[in-house]
């Protein structure tokens, strides 16, 4: 299966080890990928683990987890990364992720902030655009 975070690479070897925690994301970017494609997913626990204890929406959990099953995903697109490497500390990720909702499409457009936290990377906000 082809990574739904649009890599190019195969699940297994793309987000895969991130999500199960065999690895973590080395970049704010990777995060944000394997991010979208836990939403395709539908991983809610890796979402929630994912996100900065200080930001988590615990009390959503219930409502995100239907609206990422919800929805059919189309696809992520990058618009830009601005810092997030491997020896940052933060990191900002513009993305569009389309997707359709009752037949029709939408799309979330997002300049997300990432932080790295004891060495990993985490998201911790964003500004809707």
């Amino acid at each position: 299966m082809t990574c739904p975070c649009k890599s190019g690479k195969e699940y297994p070897q793309c987000c895969a080890p991130i999500h199960k925690g065999e690895q973590a994301a080395k970049t704010a970017e990777a995060l944000m990928r394997s991010r979208y494609s836990a939403f395709v997913l539908a991983d809610i626990n890796y979402l929630m683990r994912s996100h900065h204890k200080s930001t988590r929406p615990l009390r959503d959990k219930k409502n995100i987890l239907n609206f990422a099953k919800s929805v059919t995903w189309m696809g992520l697109q990058i618009v830009s990364s601005k810092a997030g490497k491997e020896t940052d500390t933060e990191g900002w990720v513009e993305f569009k992720a389309t997707y359709l909702e009752n037949g029709r499409p939408q799309c979330i457009h997002e300049n997300s902030y990432f932080v790295k936290d004891k060495g990993i990377w985490y998201y911790k906000s964003g500004e809707h655009k």
